[in-house]
């Protein structure tokens, strides 16, 4: 098993290249020499099912692991029930798709903590992915796993303890880790080695090797503000700012790990991913040709 590597959405790349439908996205980046797609459903699930059958045959036929985004406005922390009947049903719809798609992964936001503790809000969440997790098995979608996503603003729940807490709730529930989206948190603090070891080492703990080396990721860097955290996606590129990416590659290629990585900066997706499999691939002794 080795680490795959692919792209949020849709690069810039992809279009100057004369292409248009996301069903060709799949072969464009096995010829690109990456193996991951995850389909953005962040503004809602609109998607009908034969253009998301249509990529998943194309993603089958091209070796590409699917994953796919559920709506950046769920909140499983609002403990308002209507709220949480919206989740729910956001969730459900994102996973009939996944398998309409043949996606395996759904990744889902953790949600805003408002004018409540941090703890009130955990408590809530945890609920909702007990629910979510277990209405999603009611309906027949017990082999697509639900990924709760660290995320970046300093008043949103999602710290990596935090979403590891939430992962402990279900097997059928596995971290979706954004690297950026902790650096920026942090203000910077999660970057290089040492940070990357002990974060990897944290999911050890919360949930063994078994399922921390299968863990999902999101790979960006990004500008921060030094009193709400996340602020805009950058590029490998741009020097401002981290993470570094470097030590991630290398970290998994030290431990035999095989997550997927999904890389989200700002419109050279493909281009970023490609350089995280290079670094990834030579930290394992080979070079991009095997």
């Amino acid at each position: 098993m080795r680490a795959r590597f692919g792209t949020a959405g849709n690069p810039e790349g992809f279009y100057a290249a004369g292409k248009k439908q996301s069903k060709q996205m799949p072969g464009w980046l096995r010829e690109r020499g990456l193996d991951a797609y995850e389909y953005q459903c962040g503004k809602g699930v609109t998607v009908g099912e034969a253009t998301a059958r249509a990529i998943g045959q194309a993603a089958a036929q091209a070796g590409i692991a699917l994953s796919l985004h559920a709506p950046y406005f769920v909140n499983p922390a609002n403990p308002e029930p209507d709220s949480q009947a919206k989740t729910a049903g956001y969730v459900l719809a994102a996973c009939r798709v996944a398998r309409w798609m043949g996606a395996d992964r759904v990744v889902v936001h953790t949600g805003a903590i408002q004018k409540r503790t941090r703890q009130a809000a955990l408590a809530t969440a945890r609920q909702c992915f007990r629910t979510l997790r277990h209405r999603c098995d009611e309906e027949g979608y017990q082999d697509i796993l639900l990924c709760p996503e660290t995320m970046g603003k300093i008043n949103q729940l999602g710290d990596l303890e935090e979403v590891l807490t939430l992962c402990t709730e279900a097997e059928g529930l596995l971290p979706c880790v954004d690297f950026g989206h902790l650096y920026a948190r942090s203000l910077g603090a999660l970057d290089g080695p040492e940070a990357v070891e002990r974060m990897l080492d944290q999911m050890v703990r919360e949930l063994g090797v078994a399922r921390a080396s299968q863990f999902h990721s999101h790979f960006s860097k990004i500008a921060y503000t030094p009193r709400g955290g996340e602020a805009r996606h950058l590029t490998f590129d741009q020097p401002d700012f981290g993470p570094d990416p470097a030590p991630l590659c290398e970290a998994l290629a030290r431990r035999g790990w095989s997550p997927r990585v999904i890389c989200e900066s700002a419109g050279t997706q493909d281009v970023d991913a490609l350089w995280m499999k290079g670094a990834y691939l030579r930290a394992l002794g080979e070079t991009a040709e095997g």
